[in-house]
């Protein structure tokens, strides 16, 4: 696996290419409307593999709910996204990847902590994109959060930013890799290092 730090993606002719360990606890983090969930449509993976995204519960609700505002079920979607997370970390086989905006302190502490406990690697992508990028993407996706949220998550993405492109790895994180749009154009592959033979 890489060594601790800080690292930045680079662009090749296929997909980035970002190195993951048997036991990783991935963290896909970013603005909303940064193109995760995106990303996450093109992943492939050289090895078993879990992918959780708070749409695997929101969309299945939302068509058994579609009168029904999302915000008088949102508690419901992030409890049981959260429970899959743990489940995923206890039983599943090879790197649990999960997709979090993650600008909130608190939530990439409960996830450094849950990695730890299920004796799992910590390890970071952050998908860097302009605030304006980001809410283009809310709009294509039709999902637009209101302005006073987005702000919240913008002045503390800004933060990170600046913190992960200066090379300094955030508390509970010392793996955190920069990935940038122009780079994942031709989509993303985790290359699995380090598993055993059966």
């Amino acid at each position: 696996m890489d060594s601790t730090g800080v690292t930045s993606s680079r662009p090749g002719i296929g997909p980035l290419v970002v190195r993951a360990g048997p036991r990783d606890l991935m963290l896909l983090a970013g603005l909303p409307g940064a193109g995760k969930s995106s990303l996450l449509r093109k992943l492939r993976a050289s090895g078993p593999y879990t992918v959780l995204d708070s749409d695997q519960v929101r969309d299945p609700l939302a068509a058994r709910l579609p009168d029904l505002p999302y915000r008088c079920y949102r508690p419901l979607v992030h409890l049981l996204h959260h429970l899959r997370i743990i489940w995923a970390a206890l039983t599943t086989r090879g790197p649990v990847l999960v997709h979090e905006p993650a600008t909130r302190v608190i939530t990439r502490s409960w996830l450094s902590v849950l990695a730890r406990l299920t004796g799992r690697t910590p390890r970071m992508l952050w998908l860097e994109v302009t605030p304006e990028q980001a809410r283009a993407g809310q709009r294509e996706r039709g999902r637009v959060i209101p302005a006073h949220s987005f702000a919240k998550h913008v002045r503390r993405a800004l933060r990170i930013s600046a913190r992960l492109t200066a090379g300094r790895p955030l508390r509970g994180w010392p793996k955190a890799t920069v990935i940038y749009r122009s780079d994942v154009a031709n989509g993303l592959k985790l290359e699995l290092v380090g598993s055993r033979s059966s």
